[in-house]
């Protein structure tokens, strides 16, 4: 018979998670910190000798001080949103004295995201911030180890055992809508992102909503993914249909294809069919013509997470207790939407 691989050696996360308790105070027992109570102490040390955890030396001698690096665990940073919310995590942290480390995951499920955070807290980390824009992400993210202090970034449909922060989408796709309706259209399409997308799900409820709510008819969803070549082929089943005169896309290059398929067909922009986007892109403003759309403020979103990171720091409480209002979108009405004739 061939010989058995060996145990995988207990970390402090292990203990954290066996006792109930932060890593941080796990780390304050082993550095017999006089700030935790008996009984938890006590709790902590019986995990440490069931685990046989064996503290390293380095690790100890640095544990005086709280780890000044944030582990991210992010999901297809091509992508511009989930890249620029990347990109505001990085940048508040940095304002805020700490660094970043990042694990980009295939695919985010159970076993994906147990192994990064294993992988981030391997480094000593002292927090971490889950961009989950899938629902299968936000299903993972209820696997998360109870030791580990953590912010979801998330639409809403969630984990709410843990700080969510993230854009009001409904209310985001609601301002495309009503703009359009303003300007005297009698409906609105809309081409939707992914639908095992939580942003994508979420802006075509308030896309429906917006519209019931006006009285409108409600055409049917034309789901695609992320790309332009999406809102391309889209816009090619819709060129020749009188009854459009008004599109919603769920993200700005889902706009950029449709621009170009209008264009080929000699169908005007805005006078012929109106377009309205999502995200704000860079390039949305030099597009022809220059593209409406809803902006969501990144920097915001990152500033939230190291906020609520940070007050999980300072409190051994549950995570509930941090409530935190979601962002709000904005307009930026440009040349790409105008009034029906």
């Amino acid at each position: 018979m061939g010989q058995q691989p060996a145990a995988r050696a207990a970390v402090m996360n292990d203990v954290a998670r066996l006792a109930g308790v932060s890593h941080q105070t796990v780390s304050r027992v082993l550095n017999n910190h006089p700030s935790v109570r008996q009984e938890t102490r006590e709790r902590v040390m019986r995990a440490v000798h069931q685990l046989n955890y064996r503290p390293n030396a380095l690790a100890r001698g640095l544990a005086g001080r709280r780890s000044r690096v944030i582990g991210v665990v992010s999901f297809d940073t091509i992508l511009y949103g989930p890249a620029a919310t990347l990109l505001g995590i990085e940048r508040a942290a940095r304002a805020a004295g700490y660094g970043i480390s990042i694990v980009t995951l295939e695919q985010l499920d159970r076993a994906g995201m147990r192994s990064a955070i294993d992988a981030l807290t391997e480094q000593s980390v002292a927090g971490v911030v889950v961009i989950a824009p899938m629902m299968t992400a936000a299903v993972a993210v209820h696997g998360l180890p109870t030791g580990v202090p953590a912010v979801v970034v998330e639409s809403s449909g969630g984990a709410r055992e843990l700080p969510s922060i993230s854009v009001d989408q409904v209310a985001g796709a609601r301002l495309a809508v009503e703009h359009l309706l303003s300007l005297g259209h009698g409906t609105v399409w809309h081409i939707a992102g992914p639908r095992d997308w939580l942003e994508a799900r979420d802006r075509v409820d308030g896309w429906r909503l917006a519209l019931e709510q006006a009285g409108r008819s409600v055409p049917p969803v034309l789901v695609g993914d992320w790309s332009p070549r999406a809102g391309y082929e889209i816009g090619q089943t819709l060129v020749d249909r009188p009854d459009v005169t008004a599109v919603f896309c769920a993200n700005d290059h889902q706009a950029l294809g449709l621009l170009r398929a209008l264009h080929q067909r000699g169908v005007r922009v805005p006078e012929d069919v109106s377009v309205v986007g999502f995200d704000d892109i860079p390039e949305a403003e030099y597009l022809s013509p220059p593209l409406t759309t809803v902006r969501q403020d990144f920097d915001e979103v990152g500033r939230r997470c190291v906020a609520a990171l940070l007050e999980l720091f300072d409190a051994d409480g549950p995570a509930g207790r941090f409530p935190h209002p979601q962002v709000e979108p904005q307009l930026v009405v440009r040349a790409s939407s105008g009034r029906r004739g």
